[in-house]
């Protein structure tokens, strides 16, 4: 190339990036000047580095949950990571600084590429029939940025596979060559103006992703009431606002988004986004406005599906809860339902609002034991447990199973709300007014880690809320619920399989909080035939009462738990099994809702005392 030739390509060079740097360094300086996470550690280094090389360099997350359109994706990601270094080597030879010739080693990497760009071309080509033609409506709105972003890695492609059929140096060559240097100049400050921002971003969301699920930061400082205003969104918020790719399988799983609610966690991230472009970091606007909106903020059951699915590692759930917390904490939410259930907690510490007594009665009545150390677990029956009928039903169903195994077990002489709901709704100040009120008491006790001792639960939102969201308030406690225990003595439970067909409702604070899917069907598999609904183990579909939603009740669109006992009950199967008492009360109202003879409704410790029975009057 001629030296006006190479001028020409270094100042359309220096435009290319310095458009590319106008938009991102804007982005990054937001990102940046964001307020620091406090709780953020770094280390261990490991699992974020293992995590960066199977999602990113592997696409294993992209291609797990969507395998054909995510095989598409993977192909034009591995093919954009071949063709940088051809792209570096296609610059570089205009100004005679090519590294790598058509002979040898170089002759098999430009070979190898254009296999890969070959596979580009059709992956591109069917992702973009698939986002204009066949629309899902959970990747609208359509953009046309995405169009022109689909046809320019196309044309890249097209470009760099015509230099095989021409010789190279000829005017056919060089116009080629132009060609593909205009839309390799052209495509890369179209970058951070649209969702591909995310191929730059990405990388740095999934390694600085906060270490477990859903976790949701302390607040630090008594001016530190979640994400109120501007002043409140963390670096790590703020970089996943700009990494994500907008590909709608957050709004795909979400059940308040498939039942016709507001919330649309997609949408949750990108308003931050407008949010952050529109006022900045540093502003005092309430995050609750112009691009939030607090009736979608309150309508998420805090199931987790969007956190799960998200391949760019976005963490939706702690964004959500920051948001309730910033309207709670401030007393900008004005909700009857939930106003009531503060109240109720306060005044009696259980969200069902019966007098503490009633618990007491119970467990006298049915001589549960109350824990004294000796025993080997300290069972927590928690609000449904000690005041719900049903709740009751599992927690004394669950007692004879461990009497049946002869497990040793003792309950809290007194017991307040694990705060889940709390929790979840926001209420930072009840929450640990609850924690600190059960920790004394179980500390008497003795029944924490450092006593040597364990607890037990038949409800996985107390699971976690206690394992987990307690560390906060100084909590060290071992606890575990009911079908770990019973899948690991299966064996010494009796086999009285019949034949029937019993269909698995997996919880989302067991299955996607805990990672248990086996346990409880490997239980249920002694007593009959497990079958999984079409939305099942990672994908289950909540039923509509976590995240506080139990109390609230829903206002829009259709129930969720009706959407998922019609689910449940198309399966055609005779009993649907449950793992947690927030799913049974939730499933039971929607299946009765949706037919005069609905299915039995079990918890999986109903079912292996029901076993039990039979073998004791065989």
């Amino acid at each position: 190339m001629n030296w006006t030739g190479r001028i020409v390509l270094l100042l359309a060079i220096i435009v290319s990036v310095s458009l590319f740097w106008r938009k991102f360094g804007r982005a990054l300086r937001i990102i940046l000047d964001s307020k620091p996470d406090a709780d953020f550690q770094l280390r261990p280094l490991g699992p974020r580095i293992r995590k960066v090389l199977w999602e990113v360099g592997a696409q294993g997350l992209v291609i797990a949950q969507r395998p054909l359109p995510g095989l598409a994706h993977a192909v034009v990601f591995w093919g954009f990571c071949v063709f940088a270094v051809i792209s570096l080597n296609h610059l570089a030879m205009a100004f005679g600084l090519a590294f790598l010739s058509r002979e040898g080693f170089g002759r098999f990497y430009f070979d190898f590429v254009a296999i890969m760009a070959v596979g580009v071309a059709i992956s591109i080509a069917g992702l973009a029939f698939r986002r204009f033609v066949i629309r899902p409506k959970w990747l609208e709105p359509l953009s046309p940025e995405s169009g022109l972003i689909a046809f320019l890695i196309f044309a890249l492609m097209i470009t760099y596979l015509a230099t095989f059929l021409v010789p190279e140096g000829s005017a056919a060559g060089w116009a080629i060559w132009w060609s593909h240097t205009i839309v390799l100049l052209a495509f890369l400050p179209l970058i951070p103006k649209t969702k591909h921002m995310h191929l730059v971003l990405s990388p740095f969301t999934v390694f600085l992703e906060r270490d477990g699920f859903s976790k949701i930061p302390p607040l630090v400082g008594d001016e530190d009431f979640g994400l109120d205003t501007g002043k409140d969104l963390t670096r790590i918020a703020s970089l996943q606002a700009y990494s994500c790719v907008e590909c709608g399988r957050c709004t795909e799983h979400c059940p308040a988004n498939s039942t016709g609610k507001v919330l649309n966690p997609k949408e949750i991230i990108l308003g931050t986004r407008h949010y952050l472009n529109e006022f900045g970091p540093k502003s005092s606007e309430l995050l609750l406005g112009k691009h939030l909106s607090m009736e979608a903020a309150f309508q998420c059951t805090t199931c987790g599906a969007c956190e799960y699915q998200c391949p760019v590692g976005i963490q939706h759930l702690p964004m959500i809860v920051g948001l309730r917390r910033g309207a709670v904490n401030t007393g900008k939410w004005d909700n009857s339902h939930g106003g009531e259930m503060f109240v109720t907690l306060e005044r009696h510490g259980n969200a069902l609002g019966f007098a503490p007594s009633e618990r007491q009665k119970f467990i006298e009545k049915n001589n549960l034991p109350y824990f004294d150390g000796t025993q080997e677990y300290c069972l927590w029956m928690g609000c449904l447990g000690s005041y719900d009928p049903n709740g009751r039903k599992i927690l004394l169903a669950f007692a004879e199973v461990l009497r049946y195994l002869g497990i040793s077990f003792g309950v809290l002489k007194q017991e307040k709300c694990s705060g889940d709901p709390v929790r979840r709704l926001g209420n930072d100040y009840l929450f640990g007014e609850l924690a600190q009120q059960n920790l004394e008491q179980i500390n008497e006790s003795k029944a924490t880690r450092s006593d040597g001792k364990k607890m037990v639960s038949i409800c996985p939102h107390c699971v976690r809320t206690i394992g987990t969201d307690w560390k906060e308030h100084g909590a060290d406690i071992a606890i575990e619920h009911h079908t770990e225990l019973l899948a690991r003595f299966r064996n010494k439970l009796p086999a009285s399989s019949d034949g029937q067909t019993v269909v698995f409702h997996d919880a989302c604070y067991l299955g996607r909080y805990r990672g248990i899917y086996d346990e409880p069907r490997d239980v249920i598999s002694r007593f009959g035939k497990v079958i999984d609904p079409p939305r099942a183990r990672e994908r289950g579909f909540c039923c509509g009462g976590g995240g506080g939603l139990m109390f609230l009740g829903e206002e829009t669109g259709k129930r969720v738990n009706v959407e998922r006992a019609q689910e449940l009950a198309a399966t055609g199967a005779k009993v649907v099994a449950a793992a947690c008492p927030f799913c049974n009360s939730m499933l039971r109202d929607g299946l009765a809702a949706n037919s005069s003879t609905p299915p039995e409704l079990l918890d999986v410790a109903q079912i292996a005392a029901a076993a039990i029975g039979k073998t004791r009057n065989q």
